[in-house]
């Protein structure tokens, strides 16, 4: 899939680290709901098993994002320094296209994929309601 400056190729193992990169990202890893560090070992092991559900966002020939499906579960970024390109806008389409039934766990907080994935088409479903540990008594 291209279009113009953006070009999506399916993942291969010469964007792994890419991931693991942009995933442990200050500014990326706030909007992701699981913010633990993500150590090129246990990467390795993830991408060994998912990596055939990613696809990478290149702009200009360069890594700019990636998106993924696993377990009908879409995990997708976009490293700082490409954002407001319409990366994540065509990544989401990508990974619709291949992956019809996925969906998206958005942290509440996070306007700005709730905002993208609206605009992609995706609708609100349901809330998640956890335990705020930290605030327990």
């Amino acid at each position: 899939m291209t279009n113009g400056k953006i070009e999506i190729v399916k993942n291969s193992p010469k964007y792994w680290e890419f991931i693991r990169e942009v995933r442990n990202h200050p500014q990326v890893k706030e909007g992701f709901v699981q913010q633990d560090y993500i150590s090129k070992e246990s990467h390795l092991i993830y991408m060994e098993a998912h990596g055939d559900g990613y696809h990478i966002c290149l702009y200009e020939g360069r890594p700019a994002g990636f998106v993924g499906s696993v377990n009908n579960d879409i995990r997708v970024a976009t490293h700082p320094d490409y954002m407001r390109k319409g990366i994540a806008k065509n990544l989401i389409k990508c990974i619709s296209d291949h992956y019809p039934f996925s969906s998206a766990k958005i942290k509440i907080d996070n306007q700005a994929s709730l905002r993208l994935f609206e605009s992609c088409g995706f609708v609100k479903k349901f809330y998640l309601l956890e335990i705020d540990h930290n605030n327990v008594s």
